[in-house]
């Protein structure tokens, strides 16, 4: 490798954690996103560097455009990320099949985040990620996006309406919110006493065929009963976030990202009353989903 060569590479290689930063989320695939990186780094490669003056600025705008290309495909044909092909999600969290590397990365973006994200148009997107997630100036955004600024402008502030959703805050929310992730963290550990005190004595849970593999749908009375299911579904815990969904607070569960299941809760009072868990994919698809704030 020649001296410029060497110096080419370095260059590359001291922004690539930020490009593959940008990439993760911009693509919600950690695959996805190295593929977008060694895209780059191809362009970069075969390009007169003399004349940028601005070498972190050009690479971001090669990768945004590299991953708004790949977004626009996936959402012409209608398809998860290319993770989601390959495995059942919900099995391969109860047989612990997913790489422990892959689950670090998505917890270290947060898997709500990374769910509201793959909601978002292809635009709305890259926008939010580059300016919101990343400083990157309205101005350079409309470059990459060959968009004007003020377009651009309003592509971040639909998107930042459907990350964060409409925050009402009530006293009666943040009790229910309360109640959500004290139930969540319960779970992760197993404490069966705990889930106890959260439960109205009566509760009704109910999951579709989906959430049980056998194709029928399961209704469990008692808090007794409930507790025991939510001590059961522990491995499932650590995939699982607190989200707003349809403006309520509830639990999504998403190893690396991909929403796989839904719990939404009823409360009288404090208690919980009523539990519903939906997987089915269609049904999925009909929830609104933003961060709990």
């Amino acid at each position: 490798m020649t001296v410029q060569g060497a110096t080419l590479l370095d260059r590359f290689e001291a922004e690539r954690p930020r490009l593959r930063a940008q990439a993760c989320r911009m693509l919600g695939s950690s695959a996805e996103a190295d593929d977008a990186v060694q895209e780059v780094w191809l362009r970069y490669d075969r390009t007169d560097m003399s004349e940028v003056k601005n070498v972190a600025a050009w690479l971001t705008t090669v990768l945004s455009r590299v991953c708004l290309n790949l977004l626009r495909a996936r959402q012409a044909r209608r398809e998860q990320p290319l993770d989601g092909h390959t495995a059942d999600w919900l099995t391969a969290v109860d047989e612990n099949r997913i790489p422990q590397e892959e689950v670090e990365w998505a917890e270290s973006v947060g898997l709500a985040m990374l769910v509201v994200l793959d909601r978002l148009t292809p635009a709305e997107r890259i926008a939010f990620v580059l300016h919101d997630m990343f400083d990157v100036a309205f101005s350079d955004i409309a470059h990459t996006m060959q968009r004007s600024v003020t377009a651009v402008r309003q592509l971040a502030s639909r998107a930042r309406v459907k990350v964060r959703g409409r925050q009402v805050r009530t006293a009666d929310r943040d009790r229910r919110r309360a109640a959500v992730e004290a139930y969540l963290a319960a779970t992760r550990v197993g404490d069966f006493a705990a889930l106890l005190t959260l439960l109205d004595p009566e509760i009704e849970l109910r999951a579709d065929a989906t959430v049980t593999g056998t194709g029928k749908p399961l209704t469990l009375h008692g808090a007794l009963a409930v507790a025991k299911s939510a001590v059961a579904a522990t491995p499932r815990a650590r995939h699982t976030a607190l989200a707003l969904v349809d403006g309520s607070p509830a639990l999504v569960m998403a190893p690396l990202g991909q929403l796989s299941l839904v719990i939404q809760f009823g409360f009288l009072g404090p208690a919980i009353t009523t539990v519903q868990i939906t997987a089915d994919r269609d049904r999925l698809r009909t929830f609104t989903i933003a961060l709990a704030g």
